[in-house]
């Protein structure tokens, strides 16, 4: 099993979302051979730029050299999903959202043509036959109320590249009762339904 594991927080310790997927790990290993590839994403991928989007929108055929170079993180970023059986996304909520860090990996790897596709009966994604687990932490943020633009925002561009099994173990509301948060994204864990 190919695990892409995504830590999107700025903390790199006391991290609630890290030591979650640390637990979630630990987690699918009983299932028996694991691979994990770690991806840290608060150490800044580059912002799409204008050039990034000439080369994305040039047919791979005609691109430079230089327009090739360009597009090879995004290219990295998207091999690495393509691997992957199971993505494991750490997802702090920042101000109500998603972490720029995480926004900004997004931005990577949702490239028409090659993992979504416009058809006669709408957009297509690619990406099928994964699973994410999405591993969330808020302050005071409620996962699924009116007010978390969060998770609903993480489970609509998922599926947009195809990844329609998304599964959340939330530690929300900290603020308010760490304890129980926490306990209670332990027995989602526990709860989780791994096999196939």
């Amino acid at each position: 099993m190919h695990i892409l594991r995504l830590d999107a927080t700025a903390r790199q310790n006391g991290s609630i979302t890290r030591t979650l997927n640390d637990e979630i790990i630990e987690r699918l290993k009983g299932l028996g051979s694991v691979e994990v590839l770690e991806r840290n994403l608060s150490e800044a991928l580059p912002q799409l730029s204008e050039t990034w989007i000439g080369a994305n929108f040039t047919a791979p055929e005609d691109r430079s050299e230089a327009q090739t170079r360009e597009l090879g993180l995004s290219d990295q970023l998207i091999a690495e999903v393509e691997k992957a059986d199971i993505l494991l996304i750490g997802l702090p909520i920042y101000n109500f959202g998603v972490p720029a860090a995480l926004k900004s990996w997004i931005d990577h790897i949702a490239r028409a043509g090659v993992t979504f596709r416009y058809t006669e009966n709408g957009p297509e994604g690619l990406l099928k036959g994964k699973r994410a687990i999405v591993a969330v932490a808020s302050g005071g943020t409620e996962l699924g109320s009116d007010y978390d633009f969060a998770t609903g925002y993480l489970r609509h561009v998922l599926g947009f590249v195809g990844i329609t099994d998304v599964v959340f173990v939330a530690a929300d509301k900290m603020a308010v009762d760490a304890d129980a948060s926490l306990a209670a994204a332990r027995q989602n864990i526990a709860d989780l339904k791994l096999a196939a």
